[in-house]
């Protein structure tokens, strides 16, 4: 399929869509109870004053410009200002501990660190002689002072304009840093023709257009919002809210009115886990609706041809139920993008059946991320969908001695340049054609759908010799609304066993249900609660073999989150963490 956009690289797409979007909205951040917009061109002009800001420090071709932030506007303007230097942008999260910060720093050679607050300011203008190559912290917080501040490095630019240098689509336009769930981050090379081929990819194959808002929560220091959201919504015109606290998503969505939802699985299972509480409450005739508009969704979804009854059916919940729980959401939500791990069927059914059309997709930092994806009129719900325009998968049997499941190769010009400084790992994970290792295990159907079913790594052998995967159980546990999280573990021991954090809200409103009087701690000592969380998991582990299932398992009300070290940015589990913090607790379970 020929791609009607092709971008070389991040100077050339920023370029063109400022020029032709020039007026409208871009960013929308929000300050107390108002919504503030700024345009195309306003962004266009900030980025032209930061990027004459930052040759006044010295900043041209080969450097490295690094940022501590959430996403905002100005991390943006770096980014691009840094681009068209020929410099490469390194992001990294306000999460991560300072040693990390530091660590990165020095790995990649940064000769300036942008701050995103008086704190982290502090925290890294020390590194200054301590890592070589750092030589400024520019201050995003400060309106004069220190003398690398934001505002300051805009005036000088103001009155000392560089124009953008293009680079080589070879050249590394950004340094994105793995989540690190096991060691040192590592420092993903992606060239401007790695990211700039997945954007023209998405043009080929997407519906989006100018006419689309998100509302951007996915930080852009990981390579999913980076790519899929803050390149690709700004290469089509489109406009991003940014929400400022994940626990406030619902309520900003209602707020923007988003036409897209880009998130990852836990999210979804959030808005699935919302919306079946709020049935769960209303009458049984409403209920009885929804379930049969539900059914009927599914069988249009399938192709199949719809009576008249069901065809009106469909359209009265539509109006009645559906609509509703939509304007929740906003009410114009029309495609739900999920990315970063793999998404339960059963969730994206639902999200689907709602009438909001569900694109999934797969992809890893080292590809650009986009691998494949669902797309208009080629959606398989279940997979991950087909390969995008210019990459090709291999699906190799022998890595994993299986004669269907194989870890997954790539091929494309999104595999990325290589980690840096890391011969022995470029060793490990490159074929010798050129092909990307990706750990991941899965298959691809008849029809040429990409089903992913694990991590290679996270696969562990119990000690009757049968080897588990434990991601596909914890995504479907995880539906049940009294479970807010999960790990399975199990490696070397007779049966698997979990830590289970409990949803305590939703443990709470059933204790008193129940007229159990009991909270906090001493609610999920009650045996009672034993039973309704085992109960929770054998509805939940029902496809899944005897051998998969969680036997035991120990109740927290303490959720893996960043701060707790926990859940990495992307909010994928570091299991490594969370054993080392539960391990007395597992294991009990096998005395």
């Amino acid at each position: 399929m020929a791609s009607p956009v092709q971008f070389d690289t991040l100077v050339d797409l920023f370029e063109k869509s400022t020029e032709k979007y020039g007026p409208r909205e871009l960013f929308g951040t929000k300050s107390g109870s108002t919504w503030t917009w700024t345009t195309y061109a306003q962004v266009r002009k900030l980025v032209d004053d930061f990027r004459g800001g930052l040759a006044t420090l010295g900043v041209g071709h080969g450097d490295r410009v690094s940022m501590v932030s959430n996403n905002r506007v100005e991390w943006a303007v770096a980014a691009y200002a840094t681009y068209g230097l020929g410099a490469a942008f390194v992001p990294m999260y306000e999460s991560q501990h300072e040693s990390e910060w530091e660590f990165i720093l020095r790995d990649c050679g940064a000769k300036i660190v942008i701050a995103a607050n008086e704190s982290i300011y502090d925290k890294l203008l020390p590194l200054v002689g301590k890592v070589p190559s750092l030589e400024h912290v520019v201050a995003l917080h400060a309106p004069e002072a220190p003398p690398c501040s934001y505002r300051e490095l805009l005036a000088k630019g103001a009155a000392s304009p560089v124009p953008a240098v293009h680079p080589s689509p070879d050249d590394t336009s950004c340094l994105i840093y793995t989540s690190g769930t096991t060691g040192n981050p590592k420092g993903v090379i992606l060239s401007h023709r790695n990211v700039a081929s997945n954007i023209s990819a998405v043009h080929a194959t997407f519906p989006f257009s100018d006419g689309d808002r998100s509302l951007s929560f996915l930080p852009w220091a990981h390579s999913f919002g980076h790519t899929c959201e803050l390149h690709c919504m700004l290469s089509m015109g489109a406009s991003m809210a940014i929400c400022d606290a994940v626990e406030r998503i619902i309520e900003q969505l209602a707020e923007v009115q988003p036409t897209l939802l880009f998130s990852v699985p836990r999210i979804f299972n959030r808005l699935y886990a919302s919306v079946q509480k709020q049935m769960a409450d209303k009458p049984a005739p409403v209920r009885k609706l929804f379930e049969a508009g539900m059914r009927v969704a599914a069988k249009k979804r399938d192709g199949k041809p719809l009576s008249l009854g069901e065809s009106l059916l469909l359209t009265v919940v539509d109006r009645v139920v559906f609509s509703k729980i939509r304007a929740k959401f906003g009410g114009r939500l029309k495609y739900a993008v999920s990315g970063g791990a793999a998404l339960a069927k059963e969730v994206a059914e639902f999200i689907d059946g709602l009438g909001i059309m569900v694109y999934e997709g797969y992809g890893l930092t080292e590809t650009s991320p986009i691998v494949t994806a669902n797309y208009p009129d080629h959606r398989k719900i279940g997979s991950v969908g087909k390969t995008i325009t210019g990459v090709r998968v291999v699906i190799d049997k022998v890595a994993t001695g299986d004669a269907k499941h194989g870890e997954i190769v790539v091929y494309g010009p999104n595999v990325m340049v290589g980690y840096h400084d890391r011969k022995e790992e470029n060793d490990a994970v490159f074929t010798a054609d050129g092909g990307f290792r990706t750990g991941d295990m899965g298959f691809v159907d008849d029809d040429g759908y990409l089903f992913i079913t694990g991590r290679i790594k996270e696969q562990y052998k119990l000690e009757n010799g049968k080897y588990v995967v434990p991601a596909p159980l914890e995504e479907q546990l995880k539906l049940s609304p009294f479970v807010a999280n999960v790990m399975i573990h199990g490696a070397n021991r007779p049966y698997n066993v979990a830590v289970v954090v409990a949803e305590m809200d939703a443990l709470t409103r059933w204790a008193e249900g129940e007229n159990i009087a009991k909270r906090g701690l001493d609610l999920l000592n009650d045996p009672r609660v034993g039973t309704l969380l085992k109960q929770e998991i054998e509805r939940h582990s029902g496809e899944f073999k005897g051998y998969e299932k969680v036997q035991r398992f120990t109740l927290t009300s303490e959720d893996f989150t960043q701060h707790n070290g926990m859940l990495t940015p992307s909010l994928k589990v570091k299991r490594r963490n969370v054993l080392a913090r539960f391990e007395a607790d597992l294991d009990r379970l096998y005395t």
